[in-house]
């Protein structure tokens, strides 16, 4: 898998070096449009995630999905800092084809599981 402005270890679930490369070729490619669109560096604060990992976030009491679409690199979370930055991603996504956006307080979930049936599309939630 290649990316024009991610290093495929950005995606790497904690711990499991290498697994980066389970990301789906298609978001990698929609993220570097958003990256281009904005023109400015995006930080990943999740990519790739096992199953194992994921268990272990809900253990620590997060709002991680059973089936989150992590587990199927078909998943990211933005790192972002403020409510302008928020706005600029999730406007980037729309542009690019993402339906489906989670809104935290610090980062921004973007996952492509509408593509195949598994999850419903044109949706926006919060944490």
């Amino acid at each position: 898998m290649e990316s024009k402005f991610f290093k495929i270890s950005e995606f790497d679930c904690p711990g499991f070096p290498g697994s980066g490369v389970n990301m789906s070729k298609e978001l990698v490619s929609i993220l570097d449009n958003i990256r281009k669109n904005l023109q400015r560096p995006i930080r990943i604060s999740s990519g790739y995630r096992t199953k194992e990992h994921n268990e272990s976030l809900l253990k620590k009491g997060y709002k991680a999905s059973k089936n989150s679409e992590h587990l199927r690199g078909n998943a990211v979370d933005i790192f972002v800092n403020s409510s302008s930055e928020k706005w600029e991603i999730v406007n980037a996504a729309i542009e690019n084809s993402i339906t489906r956006i989670g809104i935290s307080s610090n980062f921004i979930h973007l996952d492509i599981g509408d593509r195949d049936g598994s999850k419903p599309g044109n949706v926006i939630w919060t944490y």
